[in-house]
């Protein structure tokens, strides 16, 4: 059967190999080792194939990342169509967020792993197969990139690791994602996913790190049947979801003449591509949009979530702003007037200052994409809308059947046919603009006449404690740093200028004990705005902290941008870390692949250095206080920053210890905080705390574990006694299994920061040197975990590098 009539979108209980054993020609196929550099030998500027597939419609190698050729700076290392002519599109990329640029190389080492990296060297990704008897790499007639032993049995394929696309025999397996890019101009991550669950397909819309939004779902006719995880099949014949050979619910879609890929696209839509099979000539023809897959399924244009940007109102395609029902009362405008799908915003922001204000604006017959989340306690229609008013982080209720549907971030609503609605009314919260009537103004009046004595005395009383105010002012205007003056310190914003940049400080990334995190910009660059609660702190008092924390700059610090203090308000801006804290990716919370020991190595020593320039490097030694995977970002290439300086203490280098408050996150915290007198090694304490968790894949405290197991630093004290340290290595990974003797040993290290008297455990500068092979540990007592050690831990100069060293 010719590719032009293969295509089926099928969801089963199992599906069979894509890759078995056959014969391929030279040019499809790779040995190890072998490197590729990515320069002009490989090809023209925009497309280098290292391999390509017999009759040549797939290729894999580098090609350009931005459609600006033929003058390209960065390029994906990628799987894509070869019969194109310019930039074939991309089946899958291994870089997509990290692009390389000229003379970038690809290694297939002897031990069998594919590593990617910068020009400079820099590691960029690796397949992870190392150590598993990697024979070849080839490039199959499907378009996949397949890793095979010598019996030709597939020990890698990229088929595995979807990024955007699926292709023509391509799985997405259950648990696995389509995510799209951020623009078609940009091939980094962007904001909408779709993934298989066990009854059928959902689609989702991410609004954070750890927050999305359904916005569609398609749910079979027939029930699950096995125990084996659905796949989704891009196959033969039509769009098709079956579970048994006699069940199925088909949808024809146009195939013929065309070699068929599925994207999801950057604005959420899931679209069915071909392209033209050359004919004898081989005339090339670009692809062309076949099917809208989603709107096969009864998807209305109108219900995705960016039809019509934030707050705009969708109906048959057109896009307005929201008006009060039968009133020609505007709160809202356009984003851009020429541009009406980017989006409305209010007339009046929503100030959580002001809720006596807060007003909710009536709509009929709206639906929204997303209806699932239900305010409890709200039993009709007016506590719907009073709970919503009580809660300035609700911007949106709608009522239907019952229930109350809460909305907390506006997107595009979708207006429909009264005679289809199936909701009675939406409501969305707008900001009233203060006036005052007439009888109001009279009443008013009135008051003043029967108190002008009471008002007079308060009068006197205000004159007397502006007077006050204004003196101390000048003292305290006489006595603040000018931070204008001081060079090398952190910009100072206005608090209006951080609300614009935020949006209102409307798309929050996190929060703590002692404030939120927001998303912000300054024109192109993506800033974190800190904004905190509660302080008591003083002005004079801040902008000394600041000052201290401003001037420290390291890579492997979070670096301090600017900061805010105005009135009450206390603000801080921070660089953007692409990839969040460090939980995220080592706790499994939100189906993130495993991170490779190399690049946990990586970031356990990134964390040291950023620890040991606090501890020694700085005039005073800054104890970081809170050290925890939350308070640890990763960049878009997962080198790690310590951030959140909240909690840090300042100590002379004359003091050998410190009193001060217990303070910090249980689990973390080191013995000697019983006494309240510390030093810089309770950060090496909570660092071997984040080792363990690092290497387990486990939080240290974990009541979903059996009650034996709960706590990680007891279970470590009783693996390392028995000499069972293998046990506690995690099992998500199996790169972490391959290198189970160099995972050990960095368990010792944690052992060795996590003594009982912290004169017993190292400095960072010494943890440092053990990760880099300059030391090494030679003994350990098991007992000696938790409890006071009779002896210190010797090292010394190994006569070559540490295996904790990792890759330079």
């Amino acid at each position: 059967m010719s590719p032009a009539n293969l295509l089926l979108l099928m969801i089963a209980a199992a599906a069979p190999p894509l890759f078995a054993a056959q014969n391929f020609n030279d040019n499809s196929t790779a040995e190890p080792p072998t490197l590729w550099i990515n320069n002009a030998q490989l090809g023209d500027s925009a497309m280098r194939v290292i391999l390509q597939d017999d009759p040549g419609y797939f290729g894999t190698g580098f090609i350009c990342a931005t459609d600006t050729e033929p003058t390209c700076k960065v390029y994906l290392f990628a799987v894509f169509f070869t019969i194109v002519s310019g930039l074939g599109p991309v089946i899958w990329s291994a870089n997509r967020d990290h692009p390389v640029k000229e003379n970038a190389t690809l290694e297939f080492t002897l031990g069998g792993n594919l590593v990617l990296r910068d020009a400079d060297g820099s590691y960029v990704w690796s397949s992870g197969s190392s150590g598993r008897s990697v024979n070849g790499m080839v490039i199959t007639v499907i378009g996949n990139l397949v890793l095979f032993d010598h019996r030709n049995a597939t020990v890698w394929q990229s088929f595995d690791h979807p990024t955007d696309t699926l292709a023509l025999g391509q799985s997405l397996v259950e648990g696995m994602r389509l995510t799209s890019s951020t623009s078609t101009r940009n091939p980094t991550e962007g904001q909408f996913y779709i993934t298989v669950r066990p009854d059928g397909l959902n689609a989702y819309y991410a609004e954070g790190p750890t927050s999305s939004q359904l916005y569609f779902w398609y749910q079979m006719k027939i029930g699950k049947i096995g125990n084996d995880p659905t796949r989704a099949t891009l196959m033969d014949g039509s769009l098709s979801f079956i579970l048994r050979p006699d069940m199925s619910d088909n949808i024809s879609l146009p195939t013929s003449n065309y070699i068929p890929y599925m994207r999801l696209d950057p604005d959420g839509h899931l679209m069915l591509y071909g392209l033209s099979i050359p004919n004898s000539e081989r005339v090339v023809l670009h692809g062309e949009v076949l099917y809208d897959v989603l709107g096969s399924m009864g998807m209305d244009n109108c219900a995705y979530p960016k039809t019509c940007g934030e707050y705009g109102l969708c109906m048959r395609g057109q896009c307005t702003c929201p008006l009060q029902n039968s009133s020609s009362s505007s709160y809202f405008k356009p984003v851009d007037e020429q541009t009406l799908d980017l989006g409305c915003m209010p007339l009046t922001p929503i100030s959580c200052h002001e809720m006596q204000r807060h007003q909710l604006l009536s709509l009929a017959n709206i639906r929204y994409f997303h209806d699932d989340q239900t305010v409890l306690n709200a039993t009709n229609e007016d506590d719907c809308k009073q709970a919503c008013l009580k809660n300035c982080s609700c911007r949106a209720v709608l009522f239907r059947a019952g229930g109350c549907v809460w909305v907390t971030k506006v997107f595009s609503l979708h207006a429909i046919q009264p005679e289809n609605a199936d909701y009675d009314s939406a409501y969305l919260k707008v900001q009233l603009i203060p006036s005052v009537s007439a009888p109001n103004a009279d009443r008013k009046k009135v008051i003043l006449a029967t108190t002008f004595g009471t008002i007079t005395t308060l009068a006197l009383l205000v004159i007397v404690v502006t007077l006050y105010l204004q003196r101390r002012r000048k003292y305290e205007e006489k006595d603040e740093f000018n931070f204008d003056q001081l060079p090398g310190t952190p910009t100072r914003y206005s608090f209006q200028k951080l609300r614009e940049c935020t949006q209102g400080f409307s798309k929050k990334l996190g929060e703590g004990g002692f404030g939120s995190v927001f998303e912000g910009k300054f024109g192109e660059e993506r800033v974190a705005v800190k904004r905190l609660e509660g302080a008591r702190q003083g002005k004079k008092e801040f902008l000394a902290e600041v000052e201290t924390i401003g001037s420290i700059e390291h890579i492997n610090l979070v670096r301090l941008i600017g900061f805010c203090a105005e009135k009450s308000e206390r603000l801080l801006v921070y660089e953007y870390m692409l990839r969040g804290s460090l939980d995220r990716w080592i706790y499994y919370c939100h189906n993130n692949v495993p991170l490779d020991w190399c690049t946990r190595c990586k970031i356990i020593l990134d964390v040291a250095k950023g620890l040991c320039y606090l501890h020694e490097d700085c005039r005073r030694k800054i104890v970081h206080l809170d050290i925890k995977p939350q308070n640890i970002l990763l960049d878009c290439n997962f080198n790690a920053k310590v951030a959140d300086f909240g909690l840090c203490k300042l100590i002379d280098r004359d003091q050998s210890k410190v009193v001060t408050m217990m303070r910090g996150t249980p689990g973390y915290l080191a013995p000697e905080w019983l006494t309240s007198r510390i030093t810089e090694k309770v950060d090496v304490y909570s660092f071997g705390v984040v080792i363990m968790e690092i290497v387990s894949g486990r939080k240290n405290i974990d009541n979903s574990q059996p009650e034996e197991n709960v706590q990680l630093i007891n279970l470590l004290q009783e693996k390392a006694q028995n000499n069972q340290l293998i046990d506690l290595i995690d099992k998500h990974s199996d790169d972490m299994v391959s290198h189970q003797e160099e995972v050990v040993q960095m368990m010792k290290l944690a052992i060795w920061c996590l003594q009982h008297d912290s004169i017993q455990r190292p400095s960072m500068s010494i943890v440092i040197k053990v990760l880099e092979g300059a030391i090494s540990i030679e003994t350990f007592d098991a007992n000696s975990l938790m409890f006071v050690q009779d002896n210190p831990p010797t090292y010394s100069v190994p006569t070559q590098a540490s295996i904790l060293s990792g890759p330079r």
